[in-house]
């Protein structure tokens, strides 16, 4: 298994464009379109907010009740979330204009959209910018690339992968991008996911694939406690590559899970290093818990802990709001056996040793903290599962693009 250059467009037969049709950005690009130039089997995984968006809506029907896929639309901007049956409508009319230009049926056509809640799509404007998407269509990475940049909203870095692995004797690929840096949450997050491969697999599979992956991947992450009304992962198969199609959860089977595991856990990273205001990714590992739950439950507690997001950002040691983030999580252990341990390129050090301190220097602490990207590893010694958690530090200027976000 390798990872390769490009995104979505790095699979056999699938296009990619970006426009910019205004919908809220006037400088940018802000809309998004997938191609597979055959049928594909499609999964998704969707938000666990009561609160779903019209394109949630819309793609969990043709996710669930339809054979297939063919494009996915996306805009940026405004989320069309809270918008009624007038909302719900401008998805079908998304997928009506896409389906005309491009010459499937409409019920192939998946829709997303990002950004504020509340408003309703200019739909002249997302119906132009389907048919400027559609002339724009292109297998080339650098078309990949534009759409990763176009679905972006707070992004301040465009977020894109493809991996390539053997299965039955032929080279697959597996290309995605994704959106996501606020209103991030574990259950997925503001966070939009579109993925193509080229494998050959059952879409009863393919979605199971993807169902138990998110929730070592996405369901992982966390920038801030807020779990979006528009969280959407898609998954597109279009067996251009021309494996023996897989049915059964053989080793072909399993090779296609590691790789797709790769390609999320890579664009799950990405968003948790790119949190609004974020200056570094913080990753909590807890090894040693009497179960896969109980890890899970301790490494989001310390992951979503407010106190210990913002001793992150000061490089600050503060060992203690970490182990009070785990002793309210639920879970039960004793925290006079705990090891925990801060690592980073600068370095790796133990802070306390059966939940007291080791004596650390504070220096070499503050010194490996001060990277971009920081590691706390728990050893609760109860066991042998472990997990590991994503989010950010929590920052000043969290709080100053949350606070002008409408504006």
């Amino acid at each position: 298994m390798k990872i390769i250059e490009g995104g979505v467009t790095a699979a056999r037969g699938f296009q990619a464009a970006a426009a910019a049709a205004q919908i809220k950005y006037k400088d940018r690009t802000d809309m998004a379109m997938i191609y597979s130039e055959t049928p594909c089997a499609a999964a998704g995984t969707f938000t666990t907010n009561v609160v779903k968006a019209a394109p949630v809506k819309w793609d969990q029907e043709i996710v669930y009740h339809h054979s297939g896929a063919r494009a996915v639309v996306c805009n940026s901007g405004i989320a069309n979330a809270c918008t009624g049956q007038e909302g719900y409508g401008y998805c079908k009319a998304t997928a009506r204009a896409a389906a005309e230009a491009l010459k499937v049926e409409e019920d192939s056509v998946l829709v997303a959209s990002t950004g504020v809640i509340g408003m309703q799509l200019p739909i002249d404007r997302i119906t132009e910018g389907v048919h400027m998407l559609s002339e724009k269509l292109s297998d080339t990475l650098e078309a990949g690339t534009e759409a990763a940049k176009a679905i972006m909203t707070t992004d301040t870095v465009k977020k894109e992968i493809a991996v390539q692995t053997e299965i039955g004797g032929k080279t697959v690929t597996i290309g995605g991008m994704c959106k996501g840096s606020g209103m991030i949450h574990p259950n997925m997050c503001t966070m939009l996911a579109f993925l193509t491969t080229d494998v050959d697999i059952s879409k009863e599979l393919l979605q199971e694939a993807l169902s138990q992956d998110i929730k070592d991947t996405y369901n992982m992450v966390s920038v801030d406690g807020d779990t979006s009304t528009n969280d959407t992962v898609l998954l597109l198969a279009n067996g251009a590559a021309g494996n023996p199609r897989i049915t059964q959860k053989d080793q072909d089977y399993h090779t296609f899970c590691k790789a797709l595991n790769q390609v999320n856990t890579f664009l799950a990273k990405k968003i948790a290093g790119d949190g609004e205001g974020a200056t570094a990714l913080f990753e909590v590992k807890v090894v040693g818990a009497a179960s896969k739950a109980d890890a899970v439950t301790l490494s989001k507690s310390v992951v979503t802990s407010s106190l210990t997001k913002a001793a992150i950002y000061g490089h600050d040691a503060n060992w203690g709001r970490i182990l009070c983030a785990m002793g309210y999580s639920g879970v039960q252990f004793d925290p006079e056996k705990v090891d925990l341990y801060f690592e980073s390129r600068a370095g790796k050090i133990k802070i306390i040793e059966n939940g007291v301190s080791t004596g650390y220097s504070e220096e070499e602490a503050t010194k490996i903290l001060a990277e971009d990207e920081v590691t706390a590893i728990a050893d609760v010694k109860m066991g042998e599962a472990e997990a590991t958690a994503w989010g950010c530090d929590l920052t000043y200027d969290y709080v100053k693009i949350n606070a002008d976000y409408r504006s």
